[in-house]
């Protein structure tokens, strides 16, 4: 380490892990005098042509002198940092500040030279990039402001990095050289140019997990059972298409094959690279495993055992020892305690799970955080028909265990791009950053729905096993700025499900306004007060009656569907009594064929127990039904119970799912084939209600090809999502509307408007006085208004009354009529305590107010009484803004008054505001009509109300040190409002990880 002449100590928060533009990842750190062996065989391994790059001259070797100079730093001046793999160097940056003239120089000098040289077996890998990101955070920690770089102008590569790197620039060419300089200051093209990268290289590191050209699974079996072997004859009977391996070093030495798979001891003895290993292992065995695959260049892992941080404090140190250990080589993990992933593509057919059968391809990406979850949700998808056509079944699945490294957010970052994947649906359990999962939702949902349901949500805590940073805003406050998001936040696996299908299948609503049509009219009475609730705009149903043949169907649905007052439509049905499964395939295609004809509008049925019409309207399109019908193809298990993965506890990832489905009860080999579809049975809680799997007398009417896994819906087949009840349907289109409505705004968010009458410097140098006393405090009364006013906020007057002489002289002060209010923490904003007089009109009848607030509530040193002008009067709000550790700064807005606490009636938005955020913030709560003429009321001045939020929401935005700002009560009258209390906190601003370097969560 370093000595103790240098001025620093080592700064060990600069030590980063990176992915990189392959989706490998690396190490970046410090370099410091014990790197003098590394370095120099890095250099020998650099090309001829990269040192002349580096220094200008044929350069072949470092001289002790040049290592000295490379390896000791000051940490200040003098910086130096490698990106290193399996230990070993394969890139380094350094900068030296300079002065005026280029020469060596210390603070307050802001400008530094910065050099690279990256292996040339690395480069094209991104490394530079990443760590000129690094490098300049490091630089502008240390107080310089720009960078300087010489370049021989056929330095391509590296002109490349530093053009590209967003930062503003200034080139000049002299004496056969290229110099670059430019500010490091983040601007929004540095950070969009982050985001990409980052962006593409997460997503890189997920297409290498999912996408193997080779797999190895360690740790299995010679004999049927047990994980290991489950998960090699899973991923073989899948129809894999690369090279797959068994690995075990309990195999004999002369043993080559098991069941047809070459069998290895170890890792190393593959011949041939291997991409993916899927780690079955005990958890003492698996870091040998890890050293075994990093030598030999697999690129992942997929971690099954258990034993980390699921098993307590032991475990969580063994989960970060495993982190470490694959990031030295380059590694990603998914897990551990993990169920497996899934990839349907034909190009790939990978089932390294432990779901003893292959999802049916599909349209939906899902990804659990539980393997139990991960279980219910393939096995309703499969119940729900959800993939007989390969259009709304699944395109990959990613069960993450314990997420100690991929996590939701690598996995959103692939299927952003991935055209396989329509609808992604997510089962969280935490979400360990909020702001960059925020970030990342707004840009998928704008392009494909995201459906996120989050467990845990009222513990409080994180689930055992999950490394989260605390956040101190409620769930709820976290579920509405995911709304905001573009997030459809469900509550249940089965909503999770119900939206899934719909936004797989049918187009977007464009509007709220609903046609119901059916041959029930109890059922369409019920799917019209249920699109009430969810807040659409039902038209009255139309009942058929139920002698409504399948073309009565036809040409009622035809008729909604060309009516420019609808958006979209609801069937109800009932069963035919007598028609059995032709009936239904007749029906199917009745509605499938009206509604094909008008494709641009949503259509849904919700049917009660039709037998075969759920799965018929899932079919793909077939002209009529076939005169011959053919077995049924076997159900996958509901709920498959795999193998506990080893684990000193011997536990599994799915040995909590109580009320996973069962599987499909099947009719017995000699049971008798019934025609007519068995009595209904009510729905479950838990599992959506399903006919039992169709027998092969029952079989609705398919072609071979409608039962084939894989094979694609006729061009134009329009798929119909059903439903086994009303509230389902109509609470799934309800999430529809609400998400078109959401990409619509999406599309203009509005802007950030500018105040001429704000002033930024002086408000920032009032803050910078106000912390010089501090680190942390709450400021006073006139502190406060003097701040606030700096960005137009003003607080109504208000005169301290220690006495009821003191009392009198600050309403001459301010003028009659005044009102009387006690501020002590236990009655202030408690209107409804009495610790507050209105309309005192005179000196009289304010001294009287002062002694009843005294008898009431004590001596005037407990009531802390003030006396304020009256305001016009008008509906009482609340405006807070906090910034947040984990999710940023958020602002809210509610109306005052004990009945919203109650209630938690308060909207969420995140800073910084736009004017159409503003607008839509005061309407989102459930009581904003009283805010607009309820009951005759007169409207309040909307426009002076948003005028605040937007300068709130400046405020805190211009200066993050302002921690937190509370205006209690505003006032909102029919003209104006009045801000009547007001607090603001400061404090440093907490650290944004999204405007520091690429870096992956520490371990």
């Amino acid at each position: 380490m370093q000595t103790s002449s240098d001025r620093h100590e080592y700064p060990a928060h600069w030590e980063a892990d990176v992915v990189l533009r392959d989706g490998g990842t690396a190490r970046v750190r410090p370099i410091t005098v014990d790197d003098a062996e590394r370095l120099v065989s890095f250099y020998e391994q650099v090309s001829d042509e990269s040192k002349y790059y580096r220094f200008f001259a044929p350069y072949p070797r470092l001289s002790a002198k040049d290592v000295h100079r490379f390896t000791h730093h000051d940490f200040v001046d003098r910086v130096g940092l490698a990106a290193t793999i399996g230990g070993e160097f394969i890139a380094t940056v350094r900068y030296d500040r300079i002065g005026a003239g280029g020469t060596p120089a210390s603070a307050p000098a802001d400008e530094a030279e910065v050099a690279f040289l990256v292996q040339d077996a690395h480069q094209g890998r991104g490394v530079a990039s990443a760590l000129l990101e690094h490098i300049a955070a490091v630089a502008r920690e240390r107080g310089i402001r720009r960078f300087a770089a010489e370049v021989l102008p056929a330095n391509n590569k590296m002109i490349k990095v530093f053009m590209d790197a967003g930062y503003t620039q200034k080139r000049s060419f002299e004496d056969g050289v290229v110099r670059l300089e430019f500010d490091l200051e983040p601007t929004d093209r540095s950070l969009a140019v982050q985001y990409a990268r980052e962006h593409r290289a997460e997503a890189r590191s997920v297409q290498r997990l999912l996408q193997p050209g080779s797999v190895a699974v360690v740790g299995t079996g010679r004999t049927a059972g047990g994980v290991g072997r489950s998960i090699l004859d899973n991923v073989r009977d899948a129809g894999y298409t690369g090279r797959l391996y068994a690995v075990n070093r309990a195999f004999p030495e002369d043993m080559k094959e098991l069941d047809g798979v070459p069998a290895c001891r170890s890792v190393r003895d593959i011949d041939g690279p291997v991409d993916l290993a899927v780690v079955t292992v005990p958890a003492e065995h698996v870091p040998d495993v890890v050293t075994e695959c990093g030598e030999h260049g697999v690129q992942g892992l997929v971690v099954i055992s258990a034993g980390y941080a699921d098993s307590g404090p032991e475990g969580r140190e063994r989960q970060r020892a495993l982190v470490r250990h694959a990031r030295t080589y380059g590694m990603r993990i998914i897990g551990p305690n993990a169920f497996g992933i899934i990839n349907t593509s034909p190009d790939v057919r990978l089932n390294a799970s432990l779901a003893p059968e292959m999802p049916r391809p599909g349209r939906i990406g899902l990804f659990a955080q539980s393997g139990a979850i991960g279980i219910a949700l393939l096995s309703r998808l499969h119940r729900r028909g959800g993939g007989v056509t390969g259009v709304t079944g699944v395109s990959t699945f990613v069960s993450s265990g314990n997420r100690a490294d991929v996590s939701g957010n690598d996995v959103l970052q692939y299927w952003y791009d991935d055209p396989q994947t329509d609808v992604a649906l997510m089962y969280l359990e935490s979400i360990g950053n909020p702001r960059k999962f925020t970030r990342l939702a707004r840009r998928t949902a704008a392009v494909k729905p995201l459906v996120v349901v989050q467990g845990a949500r009222h513990g409080g805590v994180a689930p055992q096993g999950h490394a989260v940073r605390a956040t101190r805003l409620p769930h709820a406050t976290v579920s509405a700025l995911l709304r905001q998001a573009g997030v459809i936040r469900v509550d249940t696996i089965t909503d999770l499900v119900d939206a899934g299908l719909l936004l797989a299948r049918q187009p977007l609503p464009t509007g709220p306004r609903v046609a119901i049509l059916g041959n029930s009219e109890s059922l369409g009475l019920l799917t019209y007060d249920a699109c009430l609730s969810e807040g659409l705009r039902p038209h009255p149903p139309l009942d058929l009656t139920t002698a409504a043949s399948a073309d009565d169907f036809h040409a009622a649905l035809s008729r909604a569907l060309a009516d420019d007052t609808c958006d979209a439509v609801v069937v109800t049905a009932i069963p035919t009594v007598g028609e059995g499964s032709a009936g239904d395939a007749a029906l199917a295609e009745a509605l499938r064929s009206a509604a094909g004809a008008v494709p641009a509008k949503p259509v849904l049925v919700v049917h009660v127990e039709l037998g075969g019409l759920a799965e018929a309207l899932s079919a793909a399109a077939s002209t009529a039904p076939q005169a011959a019908p053919i077995p049924a193809e076997k159900p996958a298990p509901a709920a498959p119970v795999p193998p506990s993965p080893p684990s000193p506890a011997g536990s599994s990832p799915a040995a909590s799912a109580p009320d996973a489905p069962a599987a499909p009860a099947q009719r017995p080999p000699d049971a008798p084939a019934q025609s007519a579809p068995a009595a209904p049975v009510p729905p479950s809680p838990v599992a959506p209600a399903q006919p039992a799997p169709a027998t092969p007398a029952q079989s609705p009417p398919f072609t071979s090809t409608q039962r084939t896994p894989g094979v694609r819906a006729p061009e134009g087949a329009h798929l119909i999502p059903a439903y086994p009840a009303a509230e389902r349907a109509v609470r799934a289109l309800g999430q529809a509307v609400a998400y078109a409505q959401w990409r619509r705004d999406a599309a203009d968010p509005g802007k950030v408007p500018e105040y001429e009458d704000i002033d930024e410097k002086g408000a920032a140098e009032l803050i910078a006085g106000h912390l010089a006393r501090g680190q942390g405090l709450t400021l006073g009364t006139q502190e406060t208004c003097d701040l606030l006013g700096r960005y137009g906020v003003h607080v109504h007057r208000a005169l301290p009354a220690p006495t009821p002489d003191d009392a009198a002289a600050a309403a001459r002060t301010i003028g009659y009529p005044v009102a009387l209010k006690a501020t002590a923490p236990h009655l202030r904003h408690r209107a409804d305590l009495g610790g507050v007089r209105l309309d005192l009109a005179d000196e009289e009848q304010l001294r009287r107010a002062y002694a009843e607030l005294a008898e009431l509530f004590g001596k005037p040193a407990e009531l802390r009484p003030v006396v304020q002008g009256m305001a016009p009067r008008g509906v009482d709000t609340v405006v807070r803004a906090v910034i947040d550790p984990a999710a940023g700064a958020v602002l809210s807005f509610g109306l005052a008054g004990a009945a919203t606490q109650l209630l938690g009636d308060v909207a969420h938005r995140l800073i910084p505001v736009t004017d159409r955020d503003a607008t839509s913030l005061i309407r989102s709560i459930r009581t904003a009509p009283l805010l607009f003429g309820w009951r005759g009321s007169a409207p309040v001045d909307a426009a002076a109300l948003e005028e605040l939020l937007l300068r709130v929401s400046r405020l805190v935005d211009d200066h993050p040190e302002v921690v937190a700002v509370t205006l209690e009560p505003v006032v909102v009258a029919p003209r104006g409002l009045s801000v009547l209390g007001a607090s603001v906190r400061l404090a440093p601003p907490p650290a944004r990880d999204d405007l520091g370097p690429r870096t992956l969560p520490a371990y």
